[in-house]
């Protein structure tokens, strides 16, 4: 265990204002059977420490500067050795292949200072699943040093956008949450547009236009299943689920004026909320489904609202200059995520649901579409360039808006959601 007041420390970090300094970590290269099995020690080392980083809440320290050697995975390190390099924490591991052909992963979190193991795990699995066993790994890591639920062991659904600029392909799409392991859900023969993940399952519900018509699709990404959910002409935005994923809210355009309303995906019964001869859009639940956030110009411009899941009491929370659009709500319930216009620019930022703290993390050309994390510490958009080669492109960044990193995808890419942990 951490010392008391170490352990106080890491625990309470808080990502949500300034920057953080980084937990100096050491990770160094998993042990390796043989020489193919060292092959997947080292790439599975390398994507743990990759995840970590790209948090911002730690910092992998360069191996050139380890004193002690790790050979085994059973060995105890010298911790002496690590407190000289100013590691805080230590992660020891090793790869083997067994006679069933499946990899054997193991690993140890070490506190250096404590000199104890904190935590330790093993795991066998296909060869092909290596990728992520490393998430899995990096989560526990991120899991027992802060105390909050790690996010690596996720997948992200995109539009992936290739083609001329005035003639794009767009496809849906599906990585891990690091940008590998892309794959296509669709296969461009409709354009699609603003994918949005089930809260409680692998599931995503999805825009498809086949001509001027907008239809709306649910796809179990685990068995490829579409279902049709219904046609609903005047719609721009696909649909969120609610927190239980057992019905969705949308916004639906009827003379000019957009309201929005719930329909149970079992009945498909739909309930209209809103009724005002404004633009009502964009709406998004709180985690526990008491409320939801949505963005309306019933005060002149575009500006967030947040009103009771009933469609009672729209309160207006947002008065910046600009407009606002996409807010979204975390998943831990303490902020909305939102895109701000003004300036000749856009930003992505945050705000308490009363509306106070409100942050910018990131501005420039165009940024858009901001989705959540599961753990609620970051973010990820899409930020468009411009010229007749740009394009959309996704980006992380944490709470501190210090940690910013592209994630990479084969193609342009835009419409990120950001999906639950894997089971």
């Amino acid at each position: 265990m951490l010392p008391a007041q170490r352990a106080e420390a890491l625990v309470q970090l808080d990502v949500t204002q300034g920057n953080v300094q980084p937990l100096p970590i050491a990770i160094p290269t998993f042990i390796g059977s043989n020489e193919a099995d060292a092959k997947v020690a080292a790439d599975i080392t390398g994507v743990i420490a990759a995840d970590l980083k790209r948090s911002g809440l730690f910092l992998p320290l360069d191996p050139a500067g380890f004193i002690d050697k790790i050979t085994s995975a059973d060995q105890t390190p010298r911790f002496q050795d690590w407190t000289v390099i100013n590691a805080q924490g230590l992660v020891t591991g090793g790869v083997a292949r067994q006679a069933d052909g499946k990899l054997k992963v193991e690993f140890r979190l070490w506190d250096v200072y404590a000199g104890q193991q904190m935590a330790g795990q093993q795991f066998s699995t296909a060869p092909d699943n290596w990728r992520r066993i490393a998430h899995i790994i990096a989560d526990a890591i991120y899991q027992r040093l802060t105390g909050d639920s790690g996010y690596f062991d996720t997948r992200v659904v995109y539009v992936d956008e290739s083609g001329p600029k005035d003639k794009r392909v767009k496809r849906l799409a599906i990585m891990d949450q690091d940008g590998f392991n892309s794959r296509y859900l669709t296969r461009g023969n409709d354009l699609v547009l603003t994918p949005r993940f089930n809260p409680s399952s692998q599931e995503v519900v999805y825009m498809s236009y086949s001509g001027d018509q907008p239809s709306v699709y649910l796809l179990n990404i685990e068995t490829g299943q579409r279902e049709l959910v219904g046609n609903f002409p005047g719609m721009s935005f696909a649909p969120r689920f609610s927190p239980d994923g057992q019905s969705i809210v949308m916004s639906l355009e009827d003379q000019g004026n957009a309201n929005i309303y719930r329909m149970d995906l079992r009945s498909k019964r739909t309930t209209r909320l809103t009724n005002s001869a404004s633009i009502d859009t964009s709406p998004s639940y709180s985690p526990d489904g008491s409320r939801m956030v949505f963005t309306s110009d019933r005060g002149g411009s575009q500006q967030i609202y947040v009103m009771g899941s009933d469609g009672s009491n729209p309160t207006r929370i947002s008065f910046g200059q600009g407009s606002y659009s996409t807010p979204v709500w975390s998943p831990r319930g303490d902020l909305i995520a939102f895109t701000r216009q003004g300036a000749g620019g856009f930003a992505i930022g945050v705000m308490k649901p009363d509306g106070s703290g409100e942050r910018i993390l990131t501005e420039g050309f165009h940024n858009e579409g901001p989705t959540w994390a599961p753990n609620g510490r970051v973010i990820m958009f899409f930020r468009d360039t411009p010229g007749a080669s740009g394009g959309p492109q996704l980006w992380s960044i944490d709470l501190t808006g210090y940690n910013e990193f592209r994630v990479p995808t084969p193609s342009f890419a835009s419409d990120p959601a950001w999906s639950p942990l894997i089971n």
